[in-house]
């Protein structure tokens, strides 16, 4: 895997014959493209293609808006989603060549008050581990996703997170601990993690299209808006926020940027001849770190036949078809990114979309891939449409299983009104039931609000006003008294909060 590394530094000329003898036929690209986002049913696209050190391919298709005129284009800002990760640990290799902190220094270095489930874990954690995804905890999107905690208050309720596997054990995506990272940068060298893009790399790099969070969207020109399907109708959605957590995935920017950030990669970390991070760095920062398990990754590498999967720093880097491949993906509710780089190539592409996700943003990237390693184009727009369509075929036969184990003709174990109360737990929230027309009502945090329809026995279920979130099944359990004790709701429980106490 070090090739992957020293290819884009050492085999300029080797790639540079390469991609000219194969003449890649954009023509006949653009027209798979438009096809491709027609069939996907997307309103929007944008891609660029980046090859020895140029943009040779940009272009937008379709609308911002759906029901709107004003074309997508190559300069159209989305939201790049989770790509953000790889310029926040460059923030991190960077400040580290400065001097400010070391990747494998313990967080607590940074940020003393930070407490883990696990004290060996509070104390052993570097700040490597915070840009690996292989703590042992799992996933927490529910602290930023749908509540209105800031930063700090997120941290210090990770204390409640139970491990779901050994310290340094096994790969789990976990988006809050690149928000401590962000923290970590601020309190290492004075400087916002914002601030820090912004002068270090993309000011650099000339990326006047780039912003750090959809709050500085507002206001901004040629910002797409995002798509969801929603009771079988494709959909205008509100931008869900991830500035929360801004470093795991807040940023915005349009193919023109993200292509002179490729561009930047794949000359290993340079910008007109100039360092913006050390070779140390940029090897470490695209060297695999921890093994991802094939069950974990994009169901799309099957038909790649990717067979083996690590994770760097901010990159996902496998093979295909016998090249090196660094890449990941962006999604946030009703907009999607992919970044994919053969390094050995010096060629790059990355895609943005305002539908959530649209996973023809692989099938155009592998396209994109055999543009230039030789092999016969194929029909990647239909494969991959056929396994999401078999995958989903998947969830909605789970769906079925869930309605037809409803027990018909039940009913509450007690009067609506007992179960009206606050259910807190340490880690979630508060969950607050009330009544609302005769029936239940359920408030968890600012982003799950709605009815409660009775499902049977002392199952609810929630169908949230937002309808980008799916409904949720809510169960009381009683104590010996007959009285309601807790609520679970989305795997957590909740314990209810006595009267006194509220």
């Amino acid at each position: 895997m070090r090739r992957l590394i020293l290819a884009a530094a050492v085999a300029p000329c080797l790639a540079a014959s390469t991609a000219a003898a194969q003449r890649p036929d954009f023509a006949a690209f653009d027209a798979y493209v438009a096809k491709a986002v027609k069939a996907w049913n997307v309103p929007g696209l944008a891609i660029a293609i980046v090859a020895n050190d140029s943009v040779v391919f940009a272009k937008g298709y379709g609308v911002r808006t759906l029901g709107r005129p004003e074309p997508v284009d190559a300069h159209t800002r989305f939201a790049i989603g989770s790509t953000t990760k790889a310029m926040t640990a460059l923030a991190l290799l960077q400040a580290a060549d400065d001097g400010k902190l070391r990747l494998d220094e313990p967080v607590l270095r940074h940020l003393p008050t930070m407490q883990l489930y696990d004290p060996v874990m509070t104390r052993e954690l570097l700040v490597r581990d915070l840009l690996t995804h292989h703590t042992g905890l799992p996933g927490s999107d529910q602290l930023w996703a749908g509540n209105d905690y800031s930063i700090g208050e997120i941290i210090r309720r990770m204390r409640f997170l139970k491990p779901t596997a050994s310290f340094r054990n096994q790969y789990a995506y976990q988006n809050v601990q690149y928000a401590m990272a962000g923290e970590v940068l601020q309190q290492a060298t004075g400087i916002r993690w914002s601030d820090w893009l912004r002068t270090r790399m993309w000011e650099p790099l000339g990326m006047r299209e780039t912003l750090p969070t959809v709050a500085a969207t507002e206001g901004q020109p040629n910002v797409a808006t995002p798509h969801m399907v929603i009771d079988d109708t494709l959909r205008v959605i509100a931008n869900r926020t991830v500035d929360p957590v801004a470093p795991a995935g807040s940023v915005w920017s349009s193919v023109t940027d993200m292509a002179t950030w490729m561009r930047f990669v794949l000359d290993s970390g340079r910008v007109k001849g100039k360092r913006l991070v050390s070779e140390r760095g940029f090897v470490d920062w695209l060297s695999p770190q921890v093994v991802v398990p094939l069950s974990d990754f994009y169901p799309a590498a099957r038909l790649a036949a990717v067979h083996r999967v690590s994770y760097g720093l901010g990159w996902f880097l496998h093979s295909y078809g016998g090249d090196d491949v660094a890449m990941h993906t962006g999604s946030i509710d009703g907009m999607i990114a992919i970044a994919g780089l053969l390094p050995d190539r010096r060629m790059g592409v990355y895609i943005l979309a305002n539908r959530d996700h649209a996973e023809v943003r692989h099938a155009l990237m592998y396209r994109a891939f055999d543009l230039y390693n030789g092999r016969r184009p194929r029909d990647w727009s239909r494969e991959v449409m056929e396994l999401f369509d078999g995958l989903e075929a998947q969830g909605r036969k789970a769906q079925a299983a869930f309605v037809n184990a409803r027990v018909p003709g039940t009913i509450p174990s007690l009067p609506l009104a007992r179960y009206v109360g606050m259910y807190a737990d340490s880690l979630n929230g508060t969950v607050v039931i009330s009544m609302r027309n005769g029936g239940l009502h359920a408030a968890w945090g600012k982003g799950f609000t709605g009815p409660l329809e009775h499902w049977h026995y002392d199952t609810f279920l929630a169908r949230w006003d937002d309808r980008r979130s799916s409904p949720d099944a809510i169960a009381f359990s009683l104590d010996a008294t007959g009285q309601v004790a807790e609520l679970r709701a989305s795997g957590a429980t909740f314990g209810r909060v006595p009267a006194e106490r509220r």
